[in-house]
């Protein structure tokens, strides 16, 4: 009795306490348990789907990626190898018999296996020298295309002395002579240039297809004869310095000769033959040398003639395609005022919706992306997203509801209470534009609460954030702050005109946009008027910069790896050579003002807010020495401020989940102290 009776009490004095766990918010440490859905590919028949599985490793503090495949009712769901190396790129065979992608292991560096779905062996086809990429199935299934690098020599200058045997001596010197010579997150760019290549299934020696001192870098697409190749590239002879412009290449695969199927300056890419080998799909636009254009969607006969644009009356950038099942249309992704969708069009124009929330793959803050794919019959599989989940799988046909396929992170999120998530429009004082945003408020909100309020912008700043799932402003908002994340002029989804407002005006023309959605949280009675914060990365953290040069209102600011000066930025970063005249008026020597006045160091003789700087050690985009120039600056001031570095750290912080909390952790406590 006794016993029963200690058992009873111990059960009432725990019972509140499993409540509580069951129930408590997102936390930092919940960032390595989070898993989402990428490139989703349904198989040929439209009964499976094999994609990868992304996650977190606590231990190594890496992504990971592991494909796993499904039926398309949700059955039958495993990883598709034994295989505890990286896995990506899935493509099944026309037959779909078998499934094509790469690996990465320190062993063997990354190459292409082959997975035999019948029987459930896996294989190795290939032995490269530098990574594949774009894997392409004959329409035959007897090869498969690809993309890789071929290497060239090391300039010099000069021949060094031999040093003695056994000496110690330094490394010798590098010598650089091209334009484009780095890239973030990649660091000093390999010589040589990218080829296109074709290697047997039963195994065998890749043969190289393209040719010249070209970057062949796009994913090859197949001709249905089997006998060419197209992609997309810039074969010119000024190719180096036409960032934006492409053609479309037709490459023979017997004599290797390349012919342009465009002609038009400005992109064209992404190639896709339609199931009869008489038309060709693609997207581009005309270049007119400004900020942000719209992607459309083309078409051309077989051999390039009869181009001509499919009006889909959308005003929207289509980011990728695929012909229906029929080949009388297209499928097309796009991104529409914060959400991406899937839309039809017949090649005669004006598309209809088919499905909406594509991606939930960004996981840090919710910006856009997605994948989605089509099997013979037109039953569509892509990755679907929310407020609150990362991407999951998700089945539709055109015409029928969307089945939602896995529930990766219900283990997890089912038990934590997520901010809410609420659409805010409002008009600009600037030009009454309509601007877009979204309010995250705490998981416990008390409307009879008053909370701080914390200004988070997106970067780009074309680009776009929308009502997609977010480990930043969730752990921000579980913090007890109401987060306030808005689509400003320049951001990307509301049309042409809209993205290109900030031509010549970035940083400073945002600026209103971004004060004005603050007075109008201000207008309700648990947002408190004198707790305001601001936070950005990348050109949010620009603005946040330009903000507190313009305004004292904040209590404190978080500047993420910021541009802050524009002349050393468009002459020193590893994009430095593809602002000028797109972005502000000729280049920095010759417009040096120009440059000066939308730069946030122009404003260091008026911010008085106290300022946390933060960057990736490694950023190449926004190098230290960009961020570095606002932290001296303020402390020349004497102004409250502090400069955090993130050892090894890309643009991309957030690519190690660990690093991803550190951001996090440290505005918040930057915050904390002026709260």
């Amino acid at each position: 009795m006794v016993r029963r009776a200690l058992l009873l009490f111990l059960f009432v004095l725990t019972t509140p306490l499993l409540g509580h766990a069951q129930e408590q918010s997102f936390s930092r440490m919940d960032v390595f348990d989070l898993e989402w859905v990428e490139r989703p590919r349904i198989s040929p028949n439209g009964n499976h789907v094999v994609y990868e599985r992304r996650g977190m490793d606590v231990m190594a503090d890496r992504r990971t990626s592991h494909l796993w495949i499904v039926d398309t009712d949700g059955t039958e769901h495993e990883k598709l190898t034994t295989r505890e190396a990286n896995e990506s790129s899935p493509r099944w065979s026309p037959d779909g018999r078998k499934i094509a992608f790469t690996s990465s292991s320190a062993e063997h560096g990354t190459e292409i296996y082959l997975h035999w779905v019948d029987s459930g062996k896996t294989a190795r086809l290939t032995q490269l020298e530098h990574a594949p990429s774009g894997l392409s199935w004959a329409p035959d299934g007897e090869h498969l295309a690809f993309s890789a690098h071929v290497s060239q020599p090391e300039p010099k200058l000069v021949s060094p002395p031999t040093a003695p045997e056994g000496a110690d001596w330094a490394e010798p010197p590098r010598v650089e002579t091209r334009l484009n010579h780095e890239a973030d997150g990649a660091g000093v760019l390999k010589h040589g240039f990218d080829h296109l290549f074709v290697v047997p299934v039963e195994g065998g020696r890749a043969r190289q297809i393209t040719s010249g001192n070209y970057h062949h870098s796009s994913r090859p697409v197949w001709t249905p004869d089997g006998e060419a190749l197209l992609f997309s590239a810039n074969r010119h002879d000024n190719w180096r310095r036409e960032r934006r412009n492409s053609e479309i290449y037709r490459v023979a695969l017997d004599s290797g000769e390349s012919t342009a199927l465009t002609d038009r300056f400005g992109p064209a890419h992404t190639p896709r033959v339609s199931p009869d080998g008489e038309t060709i799909a693609y997207l581009g636009y005309q270049d007119e040398v400004q900020t942000y254009q719209v992607t459309s969607l083309r078409v051309m006969n077989r051999d390039g003639t009869n181009r001509r644009t499919v009006e889909t009356g959308l005003d929207r950038s289509i980011q990728s395609l695929a012909w229906d099942e029929d080949g009388e249309g297209l499928y097309l992704k796009y991104t529409d005022e914060g959400t991406t969708k899937l839309a039809h069009t017949r090649l005669q124009g004006s598309a209809t919706p088919v499905a909406e929330d594509i991606g939930g793959t960004s996981i840090g803050r919710p910006y856009g992306g997605g994948s989605f794919s089509v099997s013979n019959a037109g039953r569509l599989a892509f990755n679907q997203t929310a407020p609150s989940h990362p991407g999951e799988l998700a089945i539709t046909r055109r015409g029928q509801e969307t089945r939602q396929v896995t529930d990766l992170n219900g283990d997890l999120l089912d038990h934590r209470r997520l901010g809410q998530v609420e659409e805010i429009r409002y008009t600009s004082s600037a030009d009454g534009r309509e601007i877009h945003g979204w309010v995250v408020t705490p998981p416990n909100f008390d409307p009879e609460r008053t909370y701080p309020l914390m200004v988070e912008i997106h970067g780009g700043p074309i680009s776009n954030y929308g009502p997609r799932f977010s480990a930043e402003l969730q752990l921000y908002a579980a913090n007890d702050y109401v987060v306030f994340y808005p689509n400003a002029r320049g951001s990307t989804s509301y049309g042409e005109e809209f993205g290109n407002l900030l031509y010549n005006d970035f940083s400073g023309g945002e600026y209103q946009d971004i004060i004005d959605g603050v007075d109008r949280l201000v207008e309700r009675d648990y947002v408190a008027a004198d707790s305001l914060y601001v936070t950005g990365g990348s050109a949010g953290g620009t603005s946040a910069a330009w903000i507190v040069g313009k305004t004292d209102r904040f209590r404190a600011a978080a500047v993420q790896k910021p541009v802050t000066n524009w002349i050393s930025k468009t002459l020193a970063a590893d994009n430095y050579y593809g602002y000028h005249d797109y972005r502000y008026p000729g280049q920095p020597w010759e417009n040096p003002m120009e440059y000066w006045e939308v730069s946030p160091v122009s404003l260091l003789g008026s911010i008085n807010t106290p300022t946390v700087v933060i960057v990736g050690g490694a950023d190449l985009r926004t190098p230290p020495w960009q961020a570095k120039q606002l932290y001296n600056g303020l402390k020349l001031r004497d102004v409250e401020a502090a400069y955090v570095e993130i050892p090894g750290a890309s643009h991309f912080i957030a690519q190690r989940p660990s690093q991803l909390i550190a951001k996090v952790d440290h505005v918040l406590a930057w915050f904390d102290r002026y709260r």
